[in-house]
């Protein structure tokens, strides 16, 4: 049996209730990751395809039991379950859930890259990440989430929306 392992997990949404998305992902998802810490929501600025609505971005931490495989299985199967369509890469999106980071693991395959390849450059995601784990250092760059942020090029938009949206979710996971 494997032991609890510390993910980081990524999930944004633009279509429809974004909120609502975010909700319904957060509750599935709690059915295979214990989530610790929960990041506000933000607002974002959409990224490499910029003709469409913004993001709502959000970052848990928690810990799972699930082998990575597995783990990533159990997102993409929830992702399909919520609708999610893949008509343009990059592009709009009821829900994505991406694994940013399991335990310590860096690991590089042709269907996996762990942990997430564009963390660094994408403010929508330091910016949650840095809310709930400043100090916690890319297992790859050796850099603390905070550094990244501090020393990112690219700053699209983010706008924090707190955490009211969640405070049910809190009061029963936390």
């Amino acid at each position: 049996m494997i032991k609890d392992i510390s993910v980081f997990i990524g999930l944004g949404t633009n279509i429809g209730d974004r909120g609502g998305n975010l909700k319904t992902a957060l509750n599935k998802i709690s059915d295979f990751i214990l989530t610790e810490k929960l990041s506000s929501v933000y607002e974002t600025e959409p990224v490499d395809y910029e003709d469409q609505d913004w993001f709502f971005n959000m970052v848990i931490q928690g810990t799972t039991t699930i082998p990575l495989r597995e783990l990533l299985g159990k997102l993409q199967e929830t992702e399909n379950k919520m609708g999610r369509k893949n008509a343009i890469s990059k592009g709009p999106r009821i829900i994505d859930l991406d694994i940013l980071f399991y335990s310590n693991l860096v690991l590089s395959a042709d269907t996996l890259i762990i942990p997430h390849p564009e963390i660094h450059n994408r403010s929508f995601v330091l910016t949650p990440l840095n809310e709930i784990a400043p100090e916690f250092v890319h297992p790859k760059l050796g850099k603390s989430i905070n550094n990244l942020l501090l020393n990112l090029k690219q700053k699209k938009q983010v706008k924090s929306l707190g955490k009211n949206l969640f405070n049910d979710f809190i009061n029963r996971q936390l």
